[in-house]
């Protein structure tokens, strides 16, 4: 049995195990299987952007991810995961298309909208970790709130 329901802090289901009485594996199938339960749509709820859904897992954190395990999986998708809306300090919408490694706050994103033009611009992808890239992610963005339904056509190849 995996395990994957139990928490760190002994709070979890089946078998209430805490700390080390849960194998590494079910420590990790547990940060995997809530980031996928609140990413994901469902017939009662929409899914949450993969950086709102970072943050609120940071929150928990705490007693119920073990805390190394938790920071990997943040290393392994980035402060923006994919497919994140964000806004440039250029004033520039975009999206997180990949991770580069240099930093967690540094992805490659593919701008796509002017905010002060208000308007559509030529898709662009812009690496922010290479050196003399001046732009930086300012905050993430509520796709809803720009009226932007399918983020994942924004970042798709």
């Amino acid at each position: 049995m995996l395990h994957h329901h139990e928490k760190v802090d002994g709070s979890g289901y089946p078998k209430r195990l805490k700390g080390d009485e849960i194998s590494l594996y079910a420590k990790m199938g547990a940060v995997c299987d809530v980031y996928d339960a609140i990413t994901s749509n469902r017939p009662y709820k929409a899914g949450w952007d993969p950086a709102e859904s970072i943050r609120k897992m940071a929150e928990w954190c705490h007693g119920h991810f073990d805390e190394s395990v938790f920071q990997a999986f943040v290393k392994c998708l980035g402060i923006y995961p994919i497919g994140s809306l964000v806004r440039l300090a250029s004033g520039r919408l975009g999206v997180v298309t990949e991770q580069t490694g240099a930093s967690l706050l540094a992805p490659r994103v593919k701008v796509f909208f002017s905010i002060r033009a208000q308007a559509h611009i030529p898709p662009e992808v812009v690496d922010l970790s290479r050196p003399g890239v001046k732009d930086k992610i300012v905050s993430r963005e509520d796709a809803a709130a720009w009226g932007l339904k399918n983020v994942e056509q924004l970042w798709a190849p």
